[in-house]
């Protein structure tokens, strides 16, 4: 297994979780592999990369096999023109469990990440045994319309190369903005991982990657339409939100398109539950994929 140096700043995986680059789908995907057991992959969203989900990887690592690639696009994972809409993300997703030898996981999730996690639950529903999206809603299922005309989301619509140029060079202010404002304790996304996390998305291709993720949301809406009419999925979901941010309304957006879904809060946290409160996070999570 290829070991690829990370930048400092987050708390680092453990030490027998080594990283590879996997080719597949038509994309390099930097990804974090290691441990024993059921599967769990682990997929993270716009503002950070797989490395948010260190703290937990050390809580599952001992019994479990943890998976946790960079999205297309961000972190350390290849920067392609195209395939943002999540239907062909997830299928990056398909191709790493391929190579891997992985027939069956667990998925824990968070913001964009959710929205990969059900594409790839939806179209590959005997590969998931069980499913935890985090604090964010999912382009076409449920109350997606209002959320869509809400004008604190306005970045769903930025991008361009007009908009690449106005954020070149000033990623880390543009980044700042989400980890503030999504946050109830934005001093607990501290310096180091601010710092860590504008080096990557000031990476060449990086912020038109992410202005990608969002822009996509249109097609990923027809996609959710689409899987749900052919049916809800039954496999067990663990809902989750932040106490001040999405909340209980995770849940009701998951019962849109899910049976068997339970409800949880992370309480004393906002948006960056890994940052804000890892701790209520991972009890939460290790506690319902070991049930």
């Amino acid at each position: 297994m290829e070991i690829i140096e990370r930048i400092d700043g987050v708390v680092p995986f453990p030490v027998n979780i080594g990283s590879q680059d996997i080719e597949t789908n038509g994309v390099t995907m930097h990804t974090r592999v290691g441990g024993h057991g059921p599967a769990v992959v682990m997929l993270h969203g716009f503002g950070t990369t797989g490395d948010m989900w260190a703290p937990m990887a050390k809580a599952l690592v001992s019994n479990h096999t943890v998976i946790v690639p960079d999205l297309r696009g961000l972190g350390l994972s290849s920067k392609p023109g195209a395939g943002y809409d999540k239907k062909t993300q997830s299928g990056d997703i398909v191709g790493i469990l391929d190579v891997l030898g992985v027939e069956k996981a667990d998925f824990v999730t968070h913001d964009i990440g959710n929205m990969v996690g059900y594409a790839f639950a939806a179209a590959q529903p005997d590969r998931v045994r069980r499913f935890v999206p985090i604090d964010a809603p999912i382009p076409g299922v449920g109350p997606w319309d209002q959320i869509t005309q809400d004008p604190t989301m306005w970045q769903f619509g930025f991008g361009g190369a007009d908009m690449e140029r106005l954020v070149e060079g000033r990623e880390r202010i543009y980044l700042d903005r989400f980890w503030n404002e999504f946050a109830l304790h934005p001093e607990r996304f501290d310096e180091g991982k601010r710092e860590h996390y504008a080096k990557l998305y000031s990476m060449p291709g990086a912020m038109r990657a992410s202005f990608a993720q969002f822009r996509t949301f249109p097609q990923d809406a027809l996609d959710s339409k689409t899987y749900i009419a052919k049916g809800k999925l039954i496999i067990p979901i663990l809902a989750v939100g932040g106490e001040s941010t999405f909340g209980s309304m995770m849940a009701r957006v998951m019962r849109v398109a899910a049976e068997n879904v339970e409800e949880a809060i992370v309480p004393d946290s906002g948006h960056w539950i890994m940052e804000e409160n890892p701790s209520a996070t991972t009890k939460l999570v290790v506690d319902f994929l070991d049930a």
